[in-house]
């Protein structure tokens, strides 16, 4: 068992759950929580750390065979990135993607993100993507990272199924999206017609803006055509993960 934070393994993952460089070079992120662990592929967990506490109560139900490194729950409270701690931990390997693996589908459904900053609101839409059916979600670099521990808890184990890729600059997958028959729309105040009015059956790609600037004007001017959600009172805009929940239980609606 390990009873000290100057354990080099404790070490090692508080870099890891703070630093995204750490990650990015060992290839790794880390989930932490019971459900983050019981859905986790086998294949690609490399390391388990488990509390003292829990081991005790369901270590042999939970590990069923599997090492895992046992903290004091001390130690354990020092490397999660909760308030009240589950008790379980794992180390991934991160997954790598392309865009032909979110362009299989006969018509594809996909969002294509800007700047998001906020863990929480990426991690939901990521959620909710898996629930409407998506088939993958395109972020640029300006996105704040997936991988970060809160982003990760708020997927609620999504991020071990919806493809995912960051890119340079957005604008020049478009045309390629295009070529697959990938009609993009942007929400926007001079939208002309409200979101459910357009048809979704066909390809259909949903630009998702920053959550304090929407969208820029240069990726907006490269839709192929600009949709409103209807506001009542003096609000503008909706948060960008519901926002981005409207849009695609639409085409789930309508594809149904």
């Amino acid at each position: 068992m390990i009873t000290s934070t100057s354990n080099p393994q404790v070490k090692d993952l508080q870099m890891l759950l703070k630093k995204g460089k750490a990650r990015n070079s060992r290839d790794v992120f880390l989930a932490e929580g019971v459900k983050m662990y019981l859905e986790a592929p086998k294949e690609r967990i490399r390391k388990i750390y488990i509390s003292e506490s829990l081991y005790r109560e369901r270590g042999e139900e939970l590990l069923k065979g599997r090492e895992a490194e046992v903290l004091s729950d001390r130690v354990y409270a020092a490397v999660s990135d909760t308030r009240t701690p589950q008790g379980i931990l794992c180390v991934l390997e991160q997954y790598h993607y392309v865009l032909e693996d979110m362009l299989g589908a006969e018509h594809p459904h996909l969002l294509i993100l800007e700047d998001l900053q906020d863990p929480g609101n990426l991690g939901t839409i990521m959620r909710t993507a898996e629930g409407a059916g998506v088939h993958g979600l395109i972020l640029n670099r300006g996105c704040v990272d997936l991988y970060n521990p809160k982003t990760i808890r708020s997927t609620m184990g999504s991020i071990y199924r919806m493809p995912f890729l960051y890119t340079d600059i957005l604008a020049e997958l478009l045309p390629v999206l295009r070529e697959k028959g990938i009609r993009t729309y942007a929400a926007h105040l001079q939208g002309k017609r409200d979101y459910d009015q357009e048809d979704y059956h066909t390809g259909c790609a949903f630009f998702i803006g920053n959550e304090g600037n929407g969208l820029s004007e240069e990726l907006s001017r490269l839709a192929d055509v600009w949709i409103r959600i209807p506001m009542q009172g003096k609000l503008e805009s909706l948060n960008a993960a519901i926002a981005a929940s409207i849009l695609m239980y639409e085409v789930c609606r309508q594809r149904r």
